[in-house]
């Protein structure tokens, strides 16, 4: 595994931060369920972004919710409707008892079927442990999914896991039960990560719960079962024969040539850009540049 992340690596997770909940512009934003998830749920949370287009959906990474696609979102509408969705243990989606890439797929494609698809398949996009989930997604449920985008991700064993399992310790360090403010809880973690704006993105899974807070992802699981995060299983030999666009950063190590073979095997149609001046959080690092590529690949003239 690797080291804990450097000030460079650092300050690159932390770009891949949320947006603000309330800077979300013009664009129509409604949730698809209540805000407060019951605790029998099984039903993901997730927002709509636009009210007319093609259908995208749109699948965070670790430490994510679904709304770190607000800006990628409203820059493609009109032409295309999104869904951000928060994956299980994330967000406000409900909590389970282990992770696993197969399960995760089998409840977004219920989520799917119970009303953004229920027309049709539609496109998916996803970035790192989204982009495992969407491509299980594609190999499993095929009639749900279009078009399928990955970003900076391999259907592959590793990845930086080190640089994850520093920042998972690091918040276990803290002890919600001193902490009413968000302040309290930055000035802990800040004795183990030391850059402010990672610490912001990771304190974004900090809700309050009467005169705590508590955090919203489920961090134990996760920390427990970071090596299944950073696998792939074993798809058989399922494929998926509609196109498919990778978008890796060129600063990333995450996508690597070894990894082509892989690639096509599973998905035969795959087209392979790389972004210059992007690591590992390409739609954030490089926002332009990924609307861009997406606007191209999603067009009705692409097909």
């Amino acid at each position: 595994m690797a080291d804990p992340p450097s000030a460079e690596r650092a300050a690159r997770v932390a770009r891949g931060g949320p947006e603000r909940a309330d800077d979300l512009g013009s664009v129509p934003v409604t949730s698809t369920v209540p805000a407060d998830v019951p605790p029998d749920s099984t039903d993901l949370h997730s927002t709509v972004v636009g009210e007319h287009g093609t259908p995208v959906v749109f699948l965070h990474g670790l430490f994510g919710q679904g709304r770190n696609f607000t800006q990628v979102a409203k820059a493609l509408s009109p032409e295309h409707r999104s869904l951000l969705v928060d994956l299980p243990d994330h967000g406000r989606s409900p909590w389970t008892q282990a992770f696993d890439y197969e399960a995760v797929a089998g409840r977004v494609a219920d989520h799917l079927r119970g009303g953004f698809a229920a027309q049709g398949p539609v496109h998916v996009v996803g970035h790192s442990m989204g982009g495992k989930v969407a491509m299980v997604l594609a190999l499993r449920h095929p009639d749900l999914v279009d078009r399928l985008v990955v970003a900076d991700i391999a259907p592959a064993v590793g990845g930086s896991l080190g640089e994850f399992a520093h920042l998972l310790d690091s918040l276990a360090t803290i002890d919600l039960t001193t902490v009413t403010r968000r302040a309290d809880a930055d000035a802990q973690l800040a004795t183990r990560v030391h850059d402010a704006r990672v610490r912001g993105f990771l304190l974004q899974n900090l809700r309050a719960d009467g005169d705590h807070l508590r955090w919203q992802a489920n961090l134990a699981l996760l920390r427990r079962d970071l090596t299944v995060i950073g696998g792939f299983p074993d798809v058989g030999d399922a494929t998926f024969d509609h196109p498919v666009l990778w978008v890796a950063g060129d600063r990333s190590d995450y996508v690597r040539p070894e990894h082509g073979p892989a690639m096509r095997a599973l998905f035969p149609r795959t087209t392979l850009v790389t972004l210059k001046g992007a690591g590992h959080w390409v739609h954030s690092e490089q926002p332009e540049a990924f609307v861009s590529v997406l606007r191209t690949f999603l067009a009705p003239a692409a097909r």
